[in-house]
């Protein structure tokens, strides 16, 4: 017997380790979103909370979730602005990186200055920005009317018209993840070795190829997990885009998450907006389960 724990000691301490872990993650994390989905499958609203009488009702909230045109204009509305937002940031962010992880007195400096915006809350970044994108008085459209880009006398309306009110959440949010895609980019570069470089070099090769044949192909780990993370942290956002236009105008904002918390907490029918939650939990799991697929390959490669 004492042989025998002997043999599996080594496992049993692991799991000991990790119970805590698991404990935690299964509080509050699996719990919640079980139960999330079992609030889906029932007409649960301000009249059937009570007293539990909900009735079960199967996939009948996502039928209707899905002949809601606001919900389909929400949805197709979430994947716009993180596709977008994951272009820019990603694009701007790695030519930061490359940028600062040049030798100059000032690199350091400059790098803390810019993960400033980073650090601010995104309620606080919704605030500011929507000051700065106001259509009398906002300094986006002073800059814009000083390069002549537009006319003083006619300022865009940001995030009071549908043409532009998207654009005005997605710079917005770029300037808070430019900085975030920046850190991990920058880290990802410092470590490639300085080797490779000096002998690319001395084979003559130029700036432009060392990126593409170097720096680019060395990345693929640290770009794969930027976009990832990225994807993640921009799909389900909420705070920024409810600080701004809490959706509006008329649903041009309107995205999974500010659509689940309307039906919730404005509607009350505390159903759809689970099941709302759902489909957003859905598409990125879809999302993680492609991460992962594609981790994989890479590592048997």
């Amino acid at each position: 017997m004492r042989r025998l724990f002997h043999r599996h000691r080594g496992p049993l301490t692991g799991l000991l380790f990790v119970l805590p872990a698991v404990a935690y993650m299964m509080a509050l994390m699996t719990y919640p979103l079980l139960y999330n989905f079992s609030m889906s499958l029932r007409n649960l609203d301000v009249m059937t909370f009570k007293g539990d009488t909900s009735v079960f009702v199967g996939l009948e909230n996502y039928r209707w979730l899905f002949a809601d045109p606001v919900f389909v204009q929400a949805l197709a509305q979430t994947f716009q602005f993180t596709i977008w937002c994951l272009v820019f940031q990603f694009s701007i962010g790695l030519l930061l990186a490359v940028f600062f992880n040049g030798q100059f007195r000032l690199a350091g400096p400059a790098r803390g200055m810019i993960m400033v915006s980073w650090m601010v809350p995104m309620a606080v970044t919704g605030l500011i920005f929507q000051y700065l994108l106001l259509r009398e008085g906002g300094a986006i459209n002073a800059l814009l009317a000083m390069l002549g880009v537009m006319s003083a006398r006619d300022p865009i309306g940001w995030l009071i018209d549908g043409r532009y009110a998207m654009w005005g959440v997605i710079i917005a949010n770029c300037w808070v993840g430019i900085p975030f895609n920046m850190l991990l980019l920058t880290t990802g570069i410092s470590n490639i070795p300085q080797d490779i470089y000096e002998s690319a070099s001395i084979d003559g090769a130029n700036i432009v190829q060392r990126f593409f044949r170097i720096t680019l192909p060395m990345l693929r780990p640290a770009i794969m997990s930027v976009l990832m993370l990225g994807f993640i942290y921009t799909f389900k956002v909420f705070d920024l885009i409810f600080m701004m236009t809490k959706g509006g105008p008329l649903n041009y904002t309107e995205v999974l998450a500010t659509y689940s918390y309307r039906a919730s907490f404005v509607q009350y029918n505390f159903s759809r907006g689970a099941a709302s939650a759902v489909v957003l939990f859905l598409c990125l799991m879809v999302v993680g389960v492609f991460y992962l697929r594609l981790i994989a390959k890479e590592e048997v490669m």
